[in-house]
């Protein structure tokens, strides 16, 4: 099979059908169904522009636009947070008048789901917010509300992720070191290590015993026992300091500066572990404070005798998860704003739902979700907001009673200039981590199979993260269980540089020009690559085996969340000045918790209206 290349893409939609696929996109050709849309997604070409032309001041001033429509209330963001406070203002005044304006072509923000067809095989994934993090210990009761209402159980995860799949068929999690940086290409599997709110759980990881999983590491002798080391429950590489002096030296140390100059381990050790946390901060190791590392579970830290924190991540199974990841969050919400726009009515049907994209903004609806449209301008008016966008290149104007800036916290000061200028500083605080949620659709997983893997780990690859998809069947929607059938796989690539003088928020401004910097051609010539070399000796061929790519491409992917190693004590203020309500616009968005979390997105949508409502 030929590679797949920018020509064969047009909008995003795959337009050839070679080696047999019949691809959803296929059918988004005339319908145009968003869900189905290949090639480079996520912050897809025609999102972002119109923003970036605002940040350069490179758009014309739109004092002398006319009104053409009038809300009681208007939403700037289409993902999780703006469409709950949608749902939210609408609770409360049932016969409201509703606009949610979104600069992407599908609604969800980051949770956005992925289809594929393989033959008549249907591949249902996520493409970027994917899992509710701990929902017994974590959501409040806002959140565990607006779930209940949108008929959400999440008992029933308990059954529909099968967390023994996997393990059934013998396989583990691995390790690739790549031959770049270890001297040979090499992957290990039996991983023994728990990882941050494990799936698993320790009996369920076909581990090996740790000496032989670490023998076979491509390390030398002195690197092998260092290693080791790191696990020793009798090596305090703190020792004679107080449990307070302890912590205090893990917040403001990286992990790689803990495992070179604290625990004496050399450049080969660090390396394995140099790209272990980028899928979880955005952030190699070299930027990541050593008490986060230790909150991860990674090594070093056994015989420190510190005392266990309580930790939800840890202590809850990663398991609350649909198909399609929180796409199914937002799609629910929309079912339950948009009267006809998808049928069923359960957190099951929900699954296959089939949505009526013509059906999202008509003028006979109460609620109105209006696509590729870029706000550009809103401002506080006589007893009411007025908000500009762009759409096609034409701007338009609207007005709202009240205005919900659910959109990324870092560009409201562009849209929203009268803001005050401490606020507009705090807002511009929240520098997001850039992030691609690579999917791939192949024709069987019997390379896993052979090899004895469901999950791998690249420290130093492109990937930091290559995984069989979550194994969640829910609403007549079947996750493949035989590895002759068709799977989707997820490939994690966090754009940064390595350079430990770095700050978090410099790095992540890089990252997103490399990111950007970056063709669809480029992207699968490093998924091709990357997955020859670590399954081809158990007979994979990704010329032969690769059905189709999409490249979920967040270039503000995860919000900025407080580092120890950047942030000192107070940042909780920054957080509170960046959202504080002004006039008739109030702040939504995970942004304005910096958490990355889509039970955050839900409580500051609720809070949002309620401050529009001065209530």
């Amino acid at each position: 099979m030929p590679h797949i290349t920018r020509r064969d893409f047009f909008n995003g939609m795959a337009l050839t059908v070679a080696a047999g696929l019949t691809p959803a996109a296929q059918l988004a050709a005339a319908g145009r169904y968003p869900p189905a849309l290949t090639g480079l997604r996520g912050h897809h070409d025609g999102s972002f522009e119109t923003a970036h032309a605002l940040r350069d001041g490179n758009l014309a001033a739109f004092d002398t636009l006319a009104v053409q429509e009038r809300y009681d209330l208007v939403v700037v963001g289409g993902g999780i947070s703006g469409l709950a406070a949608a749902y939210f203002y609408r609770k409360r005044h049932p016969q409201a008048r509703i606009l949610v304006l979104d600069n992407h072509d599908d609604f969800g923000g980051h949770a956005k789901r992925n289809e594929f067809t393989v033959g008549r095989r249907l591949l249902l994934s996520y493409g970027g917010s994917e899992s509710l993090q701990s929902p017994k210990a974590l959501f409040s009761d806002t959140a565990r509300g607006l779930l209940k209402d949108l008929g959400v159980d999440i008992a029933r995860f308990e059954t529909a992720f099968e967390r023994k799949l996997y393990p059934s068929l013998g396989l583990s999690r691995g390790v690739f070191f790549a031959r770049e940086t270890f001297g040979q290409d090499k992957l290990v599997t039996g991983d023994p290590s728990l990882m941050v709110a494990d799936d698993l759980g320790p009996g369920l990881l076909n581990a090996r015993p740790l000496a032989d999983f670490v023998a076979d590491f491509p390390l030398s002798a002195e690197g092998e026992a260092q290693m080791l080391a790191l696990y020793d429950k009798a090596r305090d590489p703190l020792a004679g300091k107080s449990p307070e002096e302890k912590t205090a030296i893990l917040e403001k140390t990286s992990y790689t500066d803990y495992l070179t100059k604290i625990c004496g381990c050399g450049v080969e050790v660090a390396h394995c572990f140099y790209g272990r946390t980028l899928d979880f901060t955005g952030l190699p190791a070299e930027q990541v404070p050593a008490s986060f590392a230790h909150e991860m579970g990674l090594p070093g830290f056994a015989g420190l005798g510190l005392p266990e924190e309580h930790n939800p991540e840890r202590e809850e199974p990663y398991i609350y998860h649909f198909p399609d990841g929180n796409a199914s969050i937002a799609r629910l919400l929309v079912r339950a704003l948009v009267p006809g726009v998808a049928r069923g009515e359960t957190m099951d049907d929900i699954v296959l739902a089939r949505f009526d994209y013509g059906r999202l903004d008509r003028p006979d609806q109460r609620v109105r979700i209006r696509l590729e449209s870029t706000a550009v301008q809103v401002r506080n008016g006589a007893g009411a907001v007025d908000v500009t966008y762009l759409r096609g290149g034409k701007p338009h104007r609207v007005q709202g009673k009240h205005v919900v800036l659910a959109c990324f916290n870092m560009l409201i000061p562009y849209i929203a200039p009268d803001l005050p200028a401490e606020q507009a500083r705090a807002l511009q605080e929240n520098i997001k981590a850039p992030l691609v949620y690579t999917k791939v659709a192949i024709r069987n997983w019997r390379a896993f199979k052979a090899l004895g893997v469901h999950e791998i780990t690249a420290p130093r690859s492109f990937h930091c993260r290559i995984k069989l998809d979550y194994p969640v069947s829910l609403g007549g929607y079947r996750h493949p269980r035989d590895p002759a059938e068709p799977m989707c796989l997820h490939m994690v690539h966090v754009p940064h540089d390595s350079n430990p003088e770095l700050d978090a928020r410099s790095q992540f401004r890089i990252g997103r020009m490399k990111l950007l910097d970056m063709t669809f051609s480029d992207f699968e010539t490093q998924v091709r690559g990357e997955l020859d070399r670590m399954l081809g000796p158990g007979g994979f061929s990704s010329a032969r085996d690769i059905v189709a790519i999409t490249v979920n491409r967040w270039s503000h992917g995860y919000s900025y969340a407080a580092n120890p190693l950047f942030d000192e004590p107070g940042y909780e203020a920054t957080i509170a000045q960046a959202r504080r309500p002004v006039g008739r616009i109030a702040i939504a968005n995970s942004d304005s918790a910096w958490e990355a979390y889509a039970h955050a997105a839900i409580d500051q949508a609720e809070r949002a209206v309620r401050e529009v409502l001065g209530a």
